[in-house]
């Protein structure tokens, strides 16, 4: 489909894709299909046509034409039912439920008219070629269809490639894809896109992942995706060699090609192979009218260039007789560029120069040949050639001589019986005889080039998992007259539509009992089996194809004998007719499936045998251009071919034309396509149709492995026009292709299924009952329905999951469902209808009875309106107002209560509103909390983000370096680029080495060549010899007799030597041959000579014996003819012997190859051996760098340190596990290298010796020959006498001798070469055991490396390749071994020839004995004879020896040629594995700085989070001793406190004791206690505030310890991190160590010295480190010192970088202006050009006009005749006038233009001065920043040369030390010295470490004792307070005793006073004394000591109450 190409315009590609469902589903044209009954009725025009049923007429029916309505009368068979309008367009035409050709027709029209050009038709897929670009080609939708079903996707190519490519994958079976169609159909182009979607989707994983990678070199392009480029580019080659321009079709390919795709298990494309059908090669001499010939005659005369043109002797088209039409063109392409196209896929697909070069040699060669032009001689028949300059064209691009072509052209040599016989040919005959050579070479071209493709496209040399076979041949072709090769196209559509029936029978039938249908199965393929056996059938009776083979085989066969024959075996087949008139032109008719074809036996046996002369095909075969004999070799060496020319045509009819029998031509068929599938006997000729046949078998055999998927293409019409389609053509290619044919397969079953769900959904309306509600399974509803729709039971099936009809129920159901919802939508109708009347009705009556009321009232008003009362009552009525008040009174209540409920309501909603409020309040409280938490979040945001700006710093910082370290490894880029550059220079030194080979090799050519100059002079002389020994032999009769038996027995050898001669090297051979011809000649003439001499003398004696010897003479003749028959027996077992050799040679070679084989899988274990070494090391680096991202990552906690050195031990492990399997396995490679070699070496020994054998058996085969030649002369000489009999028989013994000694030594060497061929087989059983072992092996680390998968997912990659290739050597392994065993088959055989050969031997030697007692008597005349043959056999031993010598020099060649080339390709290979390594270099390189990177900033996350930390302690420190300070200074208010109470207590008392007057002193003792408790209290709450303050301080030590413990550990991670840097720069040392230590193994006798030394040496390191550390400070001091340089540099460049910014914008603004002001100059240019350009055109008018006018003037006489031409050039005058006054309106158009451009020029220059002003002062500006860089640059040089400086120094004197420390230390006692010392240092940090923890602990421990302390202090300071609280109760217990006590002892003293002035009075009066009070007194003073406090307290209290009444 060459229009089918893709295209990238915004067109929607869905439109072409998807179908418009509104479209589809429009209920109009369902009820137009149901309310007119269409039908499809037959057309002429159209094919059919929509109608509907108008009436029935018994077989006939009226129809209306649904175009135009006219009525038509059809028959009842001719109409077809149409579908229903949701078929409409439908993607699978086999869901049709109405199945006929109409309706296919139908759809596909439909479809093609709305852009569709895919459908579906069951297993096909349908393709109309559309005649334009449609963009459903794209990627977009080849991504669309990728990983979709079939059913997801609208068809389409892709759906198919995507569905066979899944069901390879999934299912692994092969699939095949076949492509058929007439030409022009578009099978090619989908093909194309089939390739071109498996190329997108499979495309190998490697170019895919290269995309990324910018190819450094233009062969990283070649590699990536180069598979498949060249899939893709494979079809452009064959294009141009295979199709040509047809009528129907610009690109029609010629021939059928079957491409098979080669997928690995996991899908990629690893391979591709194409084979190919047919080829049209009469199309290379002749074309129809308007057609043309293979692309590449018109690309190579077009598009060569002048060099190549003289090359290949090339000529215009017009001379070339092969072009029939000369050159035609192809619209819309030009050859030229076709051709360029072709040589860059040809370049593409690595075709070398020389191939491509010979390949054009042979094109023009075959022009050439249509260029030999025959005349017929006046008196004969015979042709001549008048001129032979296209003959000598011809030889010079074929490689061969003029005359023997001549010769053989003109005057072939043919065999009659056993002698060769030259023969004349007539011009018809020469002519036949060049055309057919013409296609035989274009032909065998085309095979070379598809194998030459087949080559570069099988990569592997196994082939893959699985195929996808893509088949693009000619669909079914029915002409008016057809010919073979329409029968063989016919033959194989007629096999692959079997192959479809077959395929389709089978899906039915898995459907079917999938669904457990029952159905009687026919298996629909053999329907097309008669038609085929009637082609193909062998014998009982013979096919088609069986007769013509039959009939090739008689000489007096003809086309009219094989007809006759074919209607006389076939009449009565059922499948073959006879033409039915004697009119007709047809031979005979055929009936194929797609209908009746009549063929034309015309030229079928030429046809079928395929002839061709033999004479120049030897020639061609021995051509001087290897590429045309390579072409021509399977002709002459494989196949004996039967006589050119009818032998008997030259005894029956000389004068008529000779019947050409010939043998077929594509004899080499079966190597390159597909091989016989059953062997034929050697020697027999293979016809075109035999080999055809085989093929065909073949390709259907590998086709019915596969799972096929069918596509079928259609031409819509023959004029190329997009959008139409023609019916009637449309339809016969349906018929062809086979969709009739599935169709009417389909129609035989139950084509219509449809899921229960679906069906129950679509069809329920019409059974509505019968189904119950309720759930019901879809199988049983459907039953259900089934039987209430009462269908027949043979239209139906119901399955497990579906419902199976035949055509047409479902159309039928559609249609009655159709009228149910017509029904019911007519009786839903007639329900609205009722009810829309029915509501109208009653609306009228309600409107009827309001009318009566409204004229009732109206009538009444008119009576009562005059009446005075009625007035009256209108006018009272309204002030009736007063008997409303109570109703009034009732509506104020009632709004009263709602007022009053509503008051209510409003309460209630303002106490919720309230309550709202609270909460809002609330609410607000919190989010002002929230508000103030959120600033607070933003002060901690700030002061984050204040921290990123500074690590952001840090962060440039860590740039800067790792910029360094950027350039460093670009200097190390730049080394790898000089060493790519010194491999480079050595390829260059191999290539040159390579050109003198080249030279060396060109120069045997020439020397070559002066060879064949002599052979051409020795020929002549030979010639001249010939003549002379004719002169001689005239002289007697009987010399002349046996001259001429040894000339013919010459010739018969020279025959020989030649077969065996092309065996070897053949011009060499062939040289030497002709060497030994002319020494031969030359002694036998001299021999001849003497023997003449002789026999002068001799004849009178002879003469006399003659009579006596005439009866023995008698006898001995019969004897000879015996002999003669026992020496053909014996030449015809040593030419078996010849061919047990060959084979045993072919044998040796095969065992060559599979050793190049097994090198090949030795090399590439090598190189995954290699690769298995690189990912180890790949491996340990990478667990060394995931070692440090543990170490950094997983060491937060002591518990995660814990998993990581667990982690490490088994990382240890598994490395040394695979360290100790990766040496297991290099040693067993290492083994496996040697046997292999030791293998190797004997197998070249052997081969050597076979070699020699080989040479030895020749030699005795030569020896053989040489003997039985002089045997056949001594039997001829024996006529003479008996002496020489005698004579003879004696030699002839010692020969016997000589021979049977011979025959021993071939045995002898038989035997050797088997020994040796055991030898090899258990040589390859031990090297497939020792592979198996490696096997294993592989496996083993391969599951090794398993557990590493989630580290190390690449490496399992390269593993799975190494593991594939192993299983590539398994394999390789079991095909060696069936090679053995064939080889011990082959040997048994051999064995057993050898057997018969000695028997036959025994035979012999007993008939000699019995010849030797018959010729006792006749021996004598040989003696001369004798010499004469051991003179040739010296000198044939000589040439030998010469021979072998160049072999051997040739061999030497050869290996060397061969080394080189492998050597190239090694050097090659490094080379691509050095690219490899620097790129992973490169890309390790950035993984290391990106985990630098990381590491950088985890460092300094974790940087600032210590200064974070150490911020927030000190925070906390001030806070502590704020708090501390607190603390003492409350302490202190405490003790003044306790001060004051101490000197309140002291006044207290001083008050109690100075006081005497106690009642005064009460209230202020009150006064003071309120104060003392006030006190107490403001104690109590400092006391709180106190407790609380140190709560806070309690927490904040919390809060610190786990902020140390924190910075604790960060202090270790920081700690072990510089031990891991530390460590790491000890590696670093350690392996300079080690690298120094490999260099000074020679200096290990100093050992004494050195252990003596030892210790002083120690005390030096220990310095050295201790110089070491001072240096890192000071470097930790220069690095500060660095950054902060580097951040002022950062300051600078960043104003740099501004200041260029601003001068970059300004300088581009200046720029544009510039642009403006040029372009406005140029325009400003263009104008004055333009305007003195019209100046000179006015100027040169006016000057024309003044001449016209001087002319005319002048020329009065020729006036009449020249006023026309006045008047002409008068209008020109005005015309340009006109013109003029144009260009002076255009002129001032421009001026003004260019003034406003002059005024814009003016601005612009202004802005510009501006601007340049500004330039240069931002240049000024940069010019000083730059300065100030530079002095700053200098600065930081200086400072880093300084560092540099003290580095180096220390640096060299640590490197002498240690240089000093490797010489005198050995290697064992220096790696314990460096682990020592790592370990004491290691001990040392540890203890430093260990210091430090201690220090921490300490500092930690002293924290706690000031903790300790500080509470001790709280709880004493607590204490304190208590015992100061428990005082003061005390004091107040006291104070309040001592108050009871004054109270007491105020009352004792009252009463004391009381008494005494009562015994006062009593002493005054004189009365008793009495003491009772005193007693009271002193108990109740008892009784109160013994109380409480309280007690106490309230009895003070009572006390006080009581006291201030006692006075009274």
């Amino acid at each position: 489909m060459p229009e089918m190409a893709q295209r990238s315009g915004q067109e929607d590609p869905e439109r072409y894709l998807f179908v418009d469902r509104a479209v589809v589903y429009n209920p109009a044209t369902q009820a137009d299909w149901t309310a007119k009954r269409l039908v499809w009725v037959p057309s002429e025009r159209h094919g059919f046509e929509a109608a509907s049923v108008r009436e029935e007429r018994g077989e006939e029916v009226v129809v209306e034409l649904a175009e135009n309505g006219k009525k038509a009368l059809v028959n009842k068979d001719d109409i077809q039912k149409m579908n229903p309008p949701k078929f409409s367009k439908v993607e699978d035409m086999a869901e049709l439920t109405c199945l006929n050709e109409a309706s296919v027709l139908h759809n596909l029209k439909d479809r093609y008219y709305s852009g569709l050009i895919y459908t579906y038709s069951g297993l096909f897929c349908v393709v109309i070629n559309p005649y334009k670009n449609l963009p459903i080609y794209s990627e977009n939708i080849i991504e669309m269809y990728r990983g979709k079903k079939r059913h997801e996707m609208p068809p389409h190519i892709y759906a198919i490639s995507e569905s066979a490519y899944r069901c390879m994958l999934q299912d692994r079976e092969d699939q095949s894809i076949l492509c058929t169609g007439e030409s022009g159909a578009g099978k090619t182009e989908n093909t194309k896109k089939v390739i071109q979607y498996l190329a997108h989707v499979a495309s190998s994983h490697k170019g895919r992942k290269d995309h990324n990678i910018p190819p450094e070199s233009p062969k990283a392009v070649k590699l990536q995706g180069e598979l498949e480029r060249q899939l893709l580019q494979a079809n452009p080659i064959l294009e141009s060699f295979g199709n040509a321009k047809t009528v129907k079709n610009d690109n029609s390919s010629r021939f059928g090609k079957f491409i098979r795709i080669n997928f690995d298990v996991t899908g990629y494309i690893v391979g591709a192979n194409i084979e190919t059908y047919l080829l049209e090669k009469s199309r290379a001499i002749r074309q129809a009218k308007d057609e043309r010939t293979f692309h590449i005659f018109y690309q190579l005369l077009a598009g060569a260039g002048e060099h190549l043109r003289s090359d290949l002797l090339l000529e215009g088209f017009n001379n070339y007789r092969f072009l029939s039409n000369g050159n035609i063109p192809i619209p819309g392409q030009q050859d030229k560029d076709n051709f360029q196209e072709t040589m860059e896929a040809m370049h593409i697909m690595s075709f070398s120069h020389d191939e491509i070069l010979s390949m054009l040699k042979v094109v023009s060669a075959v022009l050439q040949f249509g260029n030999i032009v025959f005349k017929k001689e006046r008196n004969t028949d015979q042709a001549s050639m008048p001129e032979n300059t296209a003959a000598q064209k011809l030889c010079h691009l074929l490689g061969m001589s003029v005359m023997e072509f001549t010769r053989a052209i003109l005057t072939p040599r043919i065999k009659v019986g056993r002698d060769y016989v030259q023969k004349a040919q007539t011009k018809e005959q020469a002519d036949f005889a060049v055309e057919a050579l013409a296609k035989a070479t274009y032909e065998r071209l085309f095979r070379w080039l598809v194998h030459r493709i087949n080559k570069a496209l099988d990569r592997t040399k196994r082939q893959g998992a699985s195929f996808i076979g893509i088949l693009d041949i000619a669909g079914f072709e029915i002409f008016q007259l057809n010919s073979f090769e329409q029968l063989c196209i016919n033959y194989t559509n007629e096999k692959l539509q079997q192959l479809f029936n077959h395929t389709m029978f089978i899906l039915e039938q898995e459907e079917y009992q999938r669904e457990g249908i029952e159905w009687s199965f026919i298996d629909f393929g053999l329907d097309l089996q008669p038609c085929i056996d009637l082609i193909e059938r062998p014998a009982n009776p013979p096919g088609v194809l069986a007769l013509l083979d039959e009939e090739c085989w008689f000489p007096k066969a003809t086309d009219k004998t094989f007809v006759d024959k074919l209607v006389q075996e076939q009449g009565s087949h059922t499948k073959f007719q006879k033409p039915r008139q004697l009119k007709d032109k047809a031979d005979f008719c055929i009936i194929h499936y797609a209908g009746r074809v009549d063929y034309k036996a015309d030229e079928w046996l030429m046809k079928n045998m395929d002839p061709l002369n033999d004479n120049v095909a030897t020639l061609l075969h021995q051509s001087t251009d290897k590429f045309v004999a390579e072409l021509w070799k399977d002709e002459i060496q494989n196949i004996q071919r039967a006589s050119f020319y009818d032998v008997s045509s030259l005894h029956d009819s000389p004068g008529e034309v000779d019947r050409i029998v010939g043998l077929d031509q594509v004899a080499g068929m079966n190597e390159t396509a597909f091989g016989a599938t059953y062997k034929t006997k050697k020697g027999m000729f293979r016809t075109v149709g035999q080999l055809y046949k085989e093929s065909l078998t073949k390709l259907m055999a590998t086709l019915r492995n596969t799972n096929p998927n069918f596509v079928r293409c259609i031409i819509p019409n023959h004029e190329k026009r997009a959008g139409k389609l023609e019916p009637h053509l449309v339809l016969d290619q349906l018929r062809c292709n086979g969709v009739l044919e599935g169709i009417r397969i389909c129609r035989q079953g139950f084509p219509n299924r449809i899921v229960f769900q679906e069906f129950r959904q679509r069809y329920e309306i019409l059974t509505p009952n019968a189904i119950p509600k309720g759930f019901m399974d879809g199988k049983q509803a459907c039953e259900r329905m089934i039987q209430a729709l009462e269908l027949d039971a043979n239209l139906y099936r119901i399955g497990q999951s579906k419902i199976f009809f035949r055509t047409g129920v479902l159309a039928h159901l559609e249609e009655e469902r159709d009228l149910k919802i017509t029904d019911i939508i007519i009786y839903f109708q007639a329900v609205c209808r009722g009810y829309l009347a029915r509501k109208a009705f009653a609306k009228k009556q309600q409107q009827l009875s309001a009318l009566k009321v409204l004229q009732r009232n109206c009538a009444a008003y008119l009576k009562l309106r005059h009446w005075q009362w009625w007035r009256l009552f209108t006018k009272v009525k309204p002030l009736l107002q007063v008997t409303r008040q109570e109703e009034e009174m009732q509506a104020k209540d009632e709004e009263l209560v709602k007022v009053k409920e509503r008051q209510v309501k409003v309460e209630n909603e303002l106490v919720e509103m309230e309550r709202k409020h609270q909460q809002l309040l609330e609410e607000k409280n919190i989010l002002a909390e929230q508000l103030q938490a959120e600033t607070e979040l933003f002060a901690e945001a700030e002061e984050m983000r204040a921290r990123l700006v500074a690590k952001k710093q840090e962060l440039e910082e860590i740039l800067h370096d790792l910029e360094s370290r950027v350039e460093e490894e670009e200097e190390r880029n730049q080394t790898l680029q000089n060493e790519k550059k010194k491999m480079q220079s050595h390829i260059q030194d191999l290539e040159e080495q390579l050109d003198e080979e080249e030279a060396a090799r060109q120069k045997l050519q020439l020397e070559k060549v002066t060879a064949e100059a002599k052979i051409k002079k020795m020929e002549e002389d030979l010639l001249l010899l010939e003549d002379q020994n004719s002169k001689f032999l005239k002289e007697k009769k009987l010399l002349e007799e046996r001259i001429g038996e040894m000339t013919s027995m010459l010739a018969e050898e020279e025959e020989k030597a030649k077969n065996l001669g092309k065996v070897k090297n053949k011009q060499e051979m062939m040289m030497v041959d002709l060497e030994e011809r002319l020494k031969k000649e030359e002694k036998t003439r001299q021999e001849l000579e003497k023997a003449k001499r002789k026999l002068d003398a001799e004849t009178t004696d002879l003469q006399e014996q003659i009579a006596e010897l005439q009866a023995q003479i008698d006898e001995l003749k019969i004897q000879l003819a015996k002999k003669e028959e026992e020496l053909q027996a014996v030449l015809a077992r040593g030419d078996e012997e010849v061919a047990q050799k060959n084979n045993a040679l072919k044998q040796v070679r095969e065992l060559q190859a599979q050793l190049a084989e097994l090198q090949e899988d030795l090399e590439s274990e090598k190189t995954a051996r290699n690769k298995a070494e690189k990912l180890k090391r790949d491996l340990s680096e990478e667990l060394e760098a995931l070692k440090t991202e543990l170490e950094d990552t997983l060491d937060t906690t002591a518990a995660q340190q814990e998993l990581r050195t667990k982690r490490e031990q088994e990382v240890a492990e598994l490395k040394k596990a695979i360290d100790e399997e990766a040496r297991n396995h290099e040693s067993q490679i290492q083994e496996m290298r040697q046997r292999h070699g030791m293998a190797l070496e004997e197998l070249s020994e052997q081969l050597e010796q076979a070699k020699r054998f080989k040479s030895n058996l020749e030699k005795s085969k030569q020896t053989l020959e040489g003997d039985n030649k002089e045997l056949a002369s001594e039997v001829k000489v024996l006529q003479q006498a008996k002496l020489d009999s005698e004579h003879k028989r004696k030699k002839l013994e010692a020969q016997l001798q000589e021979v049977l000694a011979r025959v021993t030594e071939g045995e002898r060497t038989k035997g050797e070469l088997s020994d040796r061929s055991h030898k090899l087989q258990t040589e390859l059983e031990n090297v497939s055991t020792l592979l198996e072992d490696a096997e294993k092996k592989g496996i083993k680390l391969a599951k090794d490396a398993s557990s590493l998968e989630s580290q190390l997912q690449d490496t399992q990659e390269l593993l799975q390749e190494e593991t594939r290739q192993k299983l590539n050597l398994s394999s390789r392994i079991r095909q060696l071994e069936e090679e053995k065993s064939a080889l011990q088959e082959q040997q048994e055989e051999e064995e057993e020839a050898r057997r018969n050969l000695e028997k036959q031997l025994a035979t012999l030697q007993s008939q000699l004995c019995e010849t030797k007692k018959k010729l006792e008597d006749d021996v004598g005349v040989v003696d001369a004879l004798e010499e004469v043959k051991r003179k040739l056999q010296k000198d044939m031993e000589a040439t030998n020896q010469r021979l072998e010598e160049k072999a051997m020099a040739y061999d030497k060649l050869e290996k060397t040629k061969t080394r080189l080339q492998q050597e190239l390709d090694d050097l090659m290979v490094d080379l691509d594995h050095q690219r490899q390594i620097v790129s992973n270099l490169e890309k390790k390189q950035k993984k290391f700085d990106q985990m630098l990177a990381e590491e950088k900033s985890v460092s300094a996350r974790y940087a600032e989070e210590r200064d974070r930390a150490e911020a927030e302690a000190r925070e906390k420190e001030t806070k502590a001793l704020s708090m501390a300070r607190a603390l003492d200074e409350a302490l202190e208010a405490k003790e003044e406190f306790e001060r004051l109470n101490k000197q309140l207590r002291a006044e207290m008392e001083d008050l109690m004791s100075s006081k005497d007057d106690v009642g005064k002193n009460v209230h202020e003792l009150e006064k003071s206690k309120r104060t003392l408790e006030q006190q107490v209290e403001e104690m109590r709450t400092q006391l709180e505030e106190l407790e609380d303050e140190l709560q806070a301080t309690e927490d904040a030590k919390l809060r610190l310890e786990v902020n140390m413990q924190a910075m604790k550990a960060q202090f270790e991670r920081d700690l072990q991190a510089r031990d891991e840097q530390n460590d790491e720069k000890k590696r670093m040392l350690v392996k300079q160590v080690r690298e120094m230590e490999a260099e000074l193994e020679d200096e290990r006798k100093q050992r004494a010295l050195a252990v003596a030394a030892k210790k002083k040496l120690e005390m030096d390191l220990k310095d050295v480190e201790a110089q070491i550390e001072a240096a890192n400070k000071a470097r930790d001091e220069a690095i500060k010192q660095l950054r902060k340089l580097q951040a002022q540099m950062k300051d600078y460049q960043r104003e740099l970088e501004e200041a260029r910014a601003s001068r970059d914008e300004i300088f581009a603004q200046s720029k544009e202006n510039e642009k403006k002001l040029k372009s406005l100059e140029a325009e400003i240019l263009q104008l004055q050009e333009d305007l003195a350009a019209s100046e000179r055109a006015r100027r040169h008018a006016e000057q024309e006009r003044d001449e016209l006018a001087d002319e005319i003037s002048n020329s009065a006489s020729g006036k009449s005749a020249l006023l026309d031409e006045k008047r002409r050039l008068e209008a020109r005058i005005a015309q340009l006038e006109e013109e003029l006054e144009e260009e002076q309106s255009n002129m001032e158009l421009l001026n003004d233009r260019f003034r406003k451009t002059a005024m814009q020029v003016d601005t612009l220059t202004t802005e510009l001065t501006g601007e340049r002003s500004v330039a240069q002062k931002s240049e000024n500006a940069r010019q000083q920043l730059e300065r100030q860089n530079k002095e700053l640059k200098a600065k930081l040089q200086e400072l880093e040369g300084s560092i540099k400086s003290k580095f180096k120094a220390t640096i060299t004197a640590l490197e002498a030390k240690i240089l000093q420390l490797e010489e005198q230390l050995e290697q064992e006692a220096k790696e314990r010295a460096a682990a020592n010392k790592i370990v004491r240092r290691t001990e040392k940090k540890l203890k430093e470490v260990f210091m430090q923890v201690e220090d921490e602990r300490r500092h930690a421990d002293q924290y706690k004792e000031q903790m300790e302390k500080a509470n001790s202090r709280m709880k004493q300071l607590k204490r304190q307070l208590e015992e100061a609280e428990e005082e003061a109760q005390r004091a107040n217990a006291s104070r309040r005793k001592l108050q009871r006590e004054l109270d007491d002892a105020t009352e004792a003293s009252e009463g004391l006073s009381r008494e005494v002035n009562t015994l006062k009075n009593r002493l005054r009066r004189g009365g008793p004394v009495s003491f009772p009070s005193g007693r009271s007194g002193r108990r109740q003073l008892q009784m109160e000591g013994e109380l409480s406090d309280d007690d106490a307290d309230s009895k003070a209290s009572e006390v006080n109450e009581t006291q201030p009444a006692q006075p009274e």
